[in-house]
């Protein structure tokens, strides 16, 4: 048979062929894939580390600014082995109870139309009751607390790190260079003194 008619259906090299074209698909699944399972290898080990050193330090002093540095520098100094060119950032939020701290409820209130909101007065109505718990004489959904708190105050602890990427995932499908982690915590207050009574006021 003549070189002419065998060409046609010659077979070799299509898996040299084949193989180039799905080889740079297969490595870009590849290194999403790495680049997702570090992640929450990330988000993981950190809620451990907050976990574990919120565990091993007393608050027994909490409102003191060495003990709290004592915390951060004991979180920060874990994150870096998982990630030396990491950005450590910290934020404390107090609330009165576990309770609040877990719903991000920072001041209730008596919501007594039921609509989720923190109605001021109606008339001859007066607002609906609230508990001033920082005594800044207005209603805070979620801010104006961001603090460690006094005694007895469960404390949301939330430590946040950003690094760079490990895979360059971004170079070709585009996206941020960096990679940004959460984990939180409560904790809380030792009785050092007895918590501090809000004052009840009316939604304006």
């Amino acid at each position: 048979m003549s070189r002419q008619l065998r060409l046609p259906r010659d077979e070799r090299g299509t898996t040299i062929v084949e193989f180039a074209i799905v080889a740079p698909v297969l490595g870009l699944l590849l290194l999403g894939a790495f680049d997702v399972a570090h992640t929450l290898y990330m988000r993981a080990a950190l809620q451990g580390v907050v976990q574990k050193a919120a565990r091993d330090l007393t608050l027994e002093s909490g409102l003191n600014a060495t003990k709290q540095n004592e915390l951060d520098d004991k979180v920060r100094d874990q994150v870096r082995t998982l990630a030396n060119n990491a950005t450590v950032t910290f934020t404390r939020q107090w609330y009165r109870s576990y309770e609040h701290a877990a719903a991000s409820k920072f001041e209730p209130w008596t919501d007594t139309n039921n609509n989720g909101t923190c109605d001021g007065p109606q008339g001859a109505t007066p607002g609906e009751p609230y508990e001033d718990t920082n005594g800044n004489g207005r209603w805070d959904a979620t801010g104006g607390n961001l603090s460690q708190g006094g005694a007895k105050d469960a404390v949301l602890y939330t430590a946040s790190v950003s690094y760079p990427r490990f895979f360059p995932i971004y170079n070709m499908i585009g996206g941020s260079r960096t990679t940004t982690v959460k984990a939180s915590t409560v904790l809380r207050n030792q009785p050092y003194g007895d918590q501090g009574v809000p004052t009840v006021r009316n939604c304006p």
